[in-house]
Order: C-alpha cells, then structure tokens, then sequence
C-alpha cells in the first residue's frame, strides 16, 4: 500500500530523517515508535503531504499523486478544531474541505458522530468538551471523507482511560473495514496491543522494522520474577543476568524454567523465603530500551 524509499529531510544542519526507506502493507495498523527527536512526527508529516520539501520517494500504490488528498486521512498530535464551533460545525467545516456538500456532508457527519461516541453532543460547542471528547472529535474530522489510509500522531496524549479504550475501538473497526492505519506513539503497550507490523526509529534513522513478535523473539525471551529472602543462587549471575525490580529480581536467562527449578531447589535447600515467583514474557519497551537506549532525549 505504501513505500517509502529512501527519504531524507533536513531543518537548517539537523538532519531528521537520514534514508529512511520502509515498506507498509494494505489493511493493517503499522506503527512507529521512537524517542524524542527520533524523526517520527517528520516521517508521519511526510506521509500526510504535509511537508512536502524532501528528498527521496514516497509512493502510494495504485494511487496517482492527485488522488491522495482523498483517501488518507491525517490525525495530528496537536488539537485542530474550532473550539467556538460545535462538534457537528467543526465536522461540517473538514467535510467540505474534501469536497462534500448538501445532504452527503450532513449524512456522514452523523455517520462520523455516532463512530466517535459523541451523537448526542453534536450541538455542543468544543470548548465545553473534555480532553477525550476533543482527541475523539480530532480524529472525526480526519475520517469525514472516508479515507483508506489514516495517519495518526500520538492520538491518545493526555486522555482518560475510558477514550483511550474508545479510541482502541474505533482504530480495530478501522481495520475489519480494511483501512490501513500509520500510528506513532510514545507509549509502547498501545502500539504492542494495536499494531501489527512497527517500525522503531532513533536519530533519523530506522533501527528496526518487522512484525512485533518476531522482534520480540529476535531481542528478547522471557524472564523470571522472583521477590523474597535469600532466594537466589549465589552463582547465578554466572549464567543469567540479573536486574533489581520492583523489590525483587528480573533474572533474563535463555531457558527461563530452568531457572525457575534452580531459584526453587535453592530456596528450598538453604530455608530461603520466596514471596513471589513468575514467568515475566517479553515486551516491546525492553526492545526499544535495547535499540535506543534508556538515556533522557530533551
């Protein structure tokens, strides 16, 4: 559905994107991810036409260039409505900037209000509205011209968890209707619970890219929890490694279960104390500590 090869953006000497190149396939949720001056929110510029100042190439497929404005819809981090308006003005007001009108505007305004949980605020001015309710109305007014591809960038900053369980609804709907949606966020058990494929970016640079279980498999395996008092083997940091966590230990070991009846057998031998112990699986935020470091980005 759509391939990016090779792009490249500069702002004055900060290179943002440094050949970027990576390919999204139709009907799913891909998603980005990377700290802070990763190149995320420029690449998702891009793929919105939103800069269109770049080198390289950005190809939608079976779609010529004049098409674009019509089957993808944009989502930005940042708030775009009119807080003065009301919510069915501000979809009235997007809709015919893609070129509905009359009874086909009001129709799928309604269609889009009911989508987004807010039928019966139709009237209400935005400035009346919740943070939720505003992030839910933002990406309304991306879907009124019926996109096939949606663009979102960090859609559930600064919500409830009730909208943010919302907001995962509407974007699995999105992709039972075969929409392909590019998410990128900060938050790594959203793009775990929500995206199929990602692609993980540091200093403008794609770092890694694929389905989200075969990077887990790739980077991680999973570990063993264990919290108590004398609990570990004494030469267990000679075939595992061991980190402090939440009052106990995260011990990372390739056969995980054999670690486990190692932790058992010793406490068991030596009168130790086990309060707690479990299989830990992998997650993505151990890969992107892994990939980018854990350093703070300004």
């Amino acid at each position: 559905m759509l391939s990016v090869q090779d792009v490249k953006k500069q702002y004055n000497h900060t290179t943002a994107l440094n050949g970027v190149s990576l390919d999204i396939p139709s009907s799913i949720c891909f998603g980005l991810v990377g700290p802070n001056g990763a190149g995320k929110s420029t690449l998702i510029k891009i793929l919105a036409s939103v800069i269109q100042d770049y080198e390289g190439t950005v190809r939608y497929e079976r779609m010529e260039t004049g098409q674009m404005k019509n089957e993808v819809g944009y989502v930005p981090q940042e708030i775009c409505l009119e807080p003065t308006l009301s919510a069915l003005d501000n979809l009235y007001f997007f809709g015919r900037l893609y070129g509905l009108r009359g009874k086909k505007l009001k129709s799928r305004a309604q269609i889009v209000l009911q989508d987004i949980g807010l039928e019966e605020h139709g009237k209400d001015k935005v400035l009346t509205f919740s943070g939720g309710m505003k992030r839910r109305l933002n990406i309304g007014c991306a879907l009124m011209h019926n996109p096939n591809i949606i663009i979102m960038d960090e859609p559930t900053v600064g919500i409830d968890p009730q909208s943010r369980k919302y907001i995962f609804q509407m974007i699995e709907d999105l992709k039972r209707r075969a929409c392909t949606i590019v998410y990128a966020s900060h938050y790594m058990e959203e793009v775990e619970q929500l995206c199929d494929e990602i692609a993980m970016m540091d200093n403008g640079y794609i770092v890694e890219q694929g389905n989200i279980k075969d990077i887990l498999r790739k980077y991680t395996y999973p570990s063993v929890f264990v919290r108590g008092v004398d609990c570990l083997p004494k030469d267990i940091e000679q075939y595992c490694r061991v980190e402090t966590r939440n009052g106990g230990y995260l011990v990372r070991a390739v056969n995980p279960l054999e670690v486990m009846a190692k932790i058992l057998n010793y406490s068991k031998e030596n009168q130790g104390q086990i309060n707690q112990l479990e299989l830990v699986q992998p997650r993505l935020e151990d890969v992107f500590f892994t990939l980018t470091g854990s350093q703070l980005r300004d």
